[in-house]
């Protein structure tokens, strides 16, 4: 696992705002806040424009492959707040949590409710940064 991630200013700010908005959820909602929590504390927050195209950012579609199956995957990472889509993952997700702010080629280890995955960034097929749409 990278020590720190890129996550953009603007995704900082509305994940935060997410995290300190759900605060008064259940139990279960608590552990996966406080966990993207960890995340945005070790991350490198950069502006829109300067955030690298290799990078995970939110709204960001990405191709992953599972190390230990071989399966390879297409999921977009979203917010829990937007419609539901086929390959949408949640940031509030352990997957989606996990994947935020990795390059391509990076390796992630993540623990999940059925033990540890391991997933690599294969490819950034959509980055919202880089196709010019900065939203906050």
């Amino acid at each position: 696992m990278r020590d720190r991630i890129y996550i953009t200013k603007a995704d900082f700010e509305r994940l935060r705002r997410l995290i300190d908005g759900r605060r008064t959820g259940n139990a279960f909602d608590l552990e996966y806040l406080d966990t993207l929590e960890q995340e945005l504390d070790r991350a490198d927050i950069v502006e829109p424009e300067a955030i690298p195209r290799d990078v995970v950012t939110m709204n960001s579609e990405v191709r992953l492959r599972d190390l230990d199956s071989g399966d390879v995957k297409v999921c977009r990472l979203v917010f829990p707040t937007q419609p539901r889509t086929e390959n949408g993952v949640s940031i509030l997700a352990p997957i989606g949590t996990a994947i935020l702010g990795y390059q391509v080629g990076d390796v992630i280890e993540w623990r999940v409710p059925k033990g540890v995955r391991r997933l690599q960034v294969v490819e950034i097929l959509y980055q919202p940064e880089a196709a010019g749409v900065c939203g906050g």
